[in-house]
């Protein structure tokens, strides 16, 4: 069966007075839950300011928390999870337009993954991101939906420039401003051994994938590298919310599919 443990913190940042980031999780509390339904994590950053932010972030994370919970036993989560996160777009989208005439402002971005057997599904829409550490090396398993990554994507500028352009930081898609937002969804195998990272851009905007993978893989317990992880941000930065899960995978249940059936393999 597959085993992890996980960890996660929030902080405001030195620059901040209040938090519009939000974390939510679920775990299955019986084996046959683990097998059936599986984990999941998500991390939400809101955008706007104001209470708007923080509005958008809670109801992005706890809808999708609150309809993982309610899904039927042994759905796949690659075509499960992007249906969720639309439903929460929707939610926050409602939400906004039921603030006034015209609506408001309301946006976050969300990063979730979902965990079952010996795999991940990664859906993201905004530029919190997932990083898949293993063997001291960081991979990212999300890309930033930013004006610059998407001009850069497109070849119309370069890596270089888009680190330094304006647009860095301009979302080219978040939750919440439309009825129907595009979500990214990827999946991935992990081994014994691997850890999931997910953060919002107060950490990975200061912090170095290979600096956030270094202080990990020396951490045997994972509440202290992401306290640690939230103290570096605000030491190098401090000018935002800074949020981070971590996922450790302790073991996994190696399994094929055959005619949309799972079976274990030896």
């Amino acid at each position: 069966m597959l085993e992890i443990e996980f960890a996660q913190a929030s902080d405001c940042g030195r620059g901040r007075d209040h938090n519009e980031d939000y974390l939510g999780c679920f775990a299955p509390e019986a084996e046959a839950e683990a097998r059936t339904l599986g984990f999941l994590f998500a991390l939400a950053d809101g955008v706007g300011g104001g209470d708007d932010g923080e509005v958008a972030s809670r109801l992005a994370v706890e809808t999708l928390v609150q309809d993982f919970r309610r899904t039927a036993a042994g759905v796949p989560h690659s075509s499960l999870l992007p249906r969720l996160v639309q439903q929460a777009n929707t939610r926050v989208f409602e939400t906004g337009m039921a603030n006034g005439p015209g609506g408001s402002n309301m946006a976050t971005t969300l990063v979730a993954c979902a965990l079952r057997y010996d795999r991940v599904v990664v859906s993201h829409v905004g530029d919190s991101r997932c990083y898949r550490i293993r063997h001291g090396h960081a991979e990212a398993l999300t890309r930033d939906h930013t004006v610059a990554n998407e001009h850069m994507r497109l070849g119309l500028i370069t890596a270089g420039e888009a680190s330094n352009a304006d647009t860095r930081h301009v979302l080219s898609r978040s939750l919440g401003p439309a009825m129907i937002v595009a979500v990214e969804t990827r999946d991935y195998q992990i081994i014994p051994g691997d850890v999931l990272l997910l953060c919002s851009d107060g950490l990975h905007g200061p912090v170095g994938a290979d600096a956030m993978a270094s202080l990990v893989s020396r951490h045997a317990a994972l509440p202290e590298a992401a306290r640690e992880l939230i103290d570096l941000a605000n030491e190098l930065d401090g000018g935002d919310n800074v949020s981070v899960q971590l996922i450790r995978v302790r073991q996994v249940e190696r399994i094929g599919m055959y005619r949309g059936r799972p079976y274990k393999l030896a």
